[in-house]
């Protein structure tokens, strides 16, 4: 039976933001607000987050929600919350705080991982999970903290990531999703948690913490006496726990629509890279890497390889003009230059001029993990001017979506594409003709808040699945295929094989870099 109502509010709460987006039963868009939140930062590469601010944050958003839309708690038919994937939020008695939680930027596990991808049981860890080991993970970070701070999981009762971490604070239940619980600690066949991957990670005896694992396409809570109070919404609400927001984004941008070999690339900070399949097509790579996360649709999960570094390889370029320009004696901001990005590039001489866009100081994880990887420019002439640097680190970012496409197998037939990037024309050409592959662009603004929306409209019947609302939400908002260039596709073919080659052979250039 349908819930009363006419509005679903999604949550997506990320690293620095919280946003409460409003969306009507159709999926259109009728309003949003925001809180920005924050991290810190510590020593031997300690990155942590307040989990009651992190609340707080996310009841901000909801009640200043309210304020841009009249009678929102009596509209409201339903929530649903996605978020930050990964990271560690402990929660011990009387549902309270363990410290702050390890986020998915936190690099202190980076030895348990060494030590645990060195295991015997490591392979049939990923085969169970499709899921590479890195410091972003739950596991991983559980691992280590057995290893080194075991007081942290002794004074805890469970283990939750950031939307559990909300969904609890929303409805007083313990609980996570199938996409976390089977990439993390379980089987991506199942959807349920594994004994081998428990066993390989370490933590058999830790097993206590992890919690159930509810769908929220099938399954609601109604929203608590105590969150109505703190957010200004109606008690009882029913209260749906989206899937962890790389799905979310990609299931509101058009992962799953229409074409069974379409890919799907968010282009933000770092770049996220799925692809839609079924559990019996699904590729692992022999380097063990990337991730399987379960989409919420009946046997179909999503393959997926994120590269840790994407349009702040473009940001760096950009502020090193913005200091020089600056240097003249009138400040030059990077927002001023972002928009010459196109011109710069259409300026630009095309050549075999590579660049690796490694430039996060984390290093790499997909589709190989190397925490020393970094950025680099190889085939610099003395004809090469700042247009060609600018060409070479977009084609950096095409070479890197490649690379990481391929290690999932033939490369997608049709790419979508979401995140703020994608309005760049000569970006999107270029990834386009980097996969050979045309180039839709969704018009969903939030993606990730609409995702969730989209679990909370089939829980409570105004979809009889998953299928219907995607028909309804999604497709209408996909726009026109992008051919790629031909000539550009040929091009860049034969920059690629260098682009492999070179940074197989780099390897061990940055790891005698990171022994100085």
């Amino acid at each position: 039976m349908r819930a009363k109502g006419d509005i679903i509010i999604g949550i997506d709460a990320g690293t620095s933001v919280v946003k409460a987006v409003a969306f009507d039963l159709k999926g259109q868009q009728l309003e949003s607000a925001a809180v920005r939140n924050q991290y810190e930062t510590g020593e031997h590469g300690a990155v942590t987050q307040s989990l009651t601010q992190t609340w707080e944050d996310c009841a901000s958003a909801l009640r200043k929600l309210s304020e841009k839309l009249l009678d929102l708690p009596e509209r409201t038919a339903a929530i649903s919350v996605t978020g930050q994937g990964d990271g560690t939020w402990l929660v011990g008695r009387d549902d309270k705080p363990v410290g702050d939680a390890w986020i998915w930027l936190d690099a202190r596990a980076a030895t348990s991982v060494t030590r645990l991808a060195a295991s015997p049981m490591n392979r049939a860890r990923f085969e169970a999970s499709g899921t590479g080991l890195n410091t972003c993970q739950q596991g991983a970070q559980m691992a280590h903290m057995e290893r080194i701070a075991p007081e942290l999981l002794d004074n805890a009762q469970v283990a939750l990531h950031c939307k559990d971490w909300l969904y609890l604070n929303l409805t007083g239940v313990r609980a996570t999703d199938p996409s976390e619980a089977s990439f993390t600690f379980g089987n991506f066949r199942t959807r349920q948690y594994d004994d081998t991957v428990i066993e390989a990670l370490g933590l058999t005896g830790r097993r206590n913490l992890l919690p159930q694992i509810i769908d929220g396409t099938q399954i609601t809570h109604p929203l608590s006496e105590q969150a109505a109070r703190a957010t200004g919404l109606r008690a009882g609400t029913p209260v749906s726990l989206g899937y962890v927001d790389m799905v979310m984004t990609a299931l509101g941008a058009g992962v799953y629509c229409g074409t069974e070999d379409a890919g799907c690339s968010t282009i933000g900070s770092t770049g996220v890279h799925m692809r839609a399949k079924k559990v019996a097509d699904i590729h692992l790579n022999d380097e063990g890497t990337g991730y399987v996360i379960a989409l919420p649709v009946p046997g179909i999960v999503t393959q997926v390889q994120t590269n840790m570094g994407a349009t702040i390889n473009i940001d760096w370029i950009l502020q090193l003009a913005a200091d020089v320009m600056s240097m003249a004696g009138s400040e030059v901001t990077l927002g001023d230059l972002l928009p010459r990005l196109d011109e710069w590039f259409n300026a630009s001489r095309p050549g075999a001029l590579l660049y690796h866009p490694y430039i996060s100081e984390a290093g790499e994880r997909g589709p190989f993990v190397n925490a020393y990887a970094r950025a680099g420019f190889i085939g610099l002439s003395s004809r090469d001017r700042f247009p060609e640097l600018v060409r070479a680190v977009v084609e950096g970012l095409g070479m890197a979506t490649r690379d990481c496409y391929a290690a999932m197998g033939e490369m997608p037939g049709e790419l979508r594409l979401t995140g703020g990037a994608a309005r760049s024309r000569a970006l999107r050409n270029t990834l386009g003709a980097a996969v050979n592959a045309p180039v839709r662009i969704s018009a969903r603004e939030e993606a990730g808040a609409a995702g969730a929306a989209m679990m909370a409209a089939v829980a409570i019947g105004a979809y009889a699945n998953m299928d219907e609302c995607i028909a309804e939400w999604v497709a209408p908002l996909l726009g026109p295929a992008e051919a790629p260039d031909e000539a550009e596709a040929r091009r860049y073919d034969a920059l690629f094989a260098a682009y492999k080659q070179a940074r197989l052979a780099l390897a061990p250039v940055w790891d005698r870099l990171a022994a100085q």
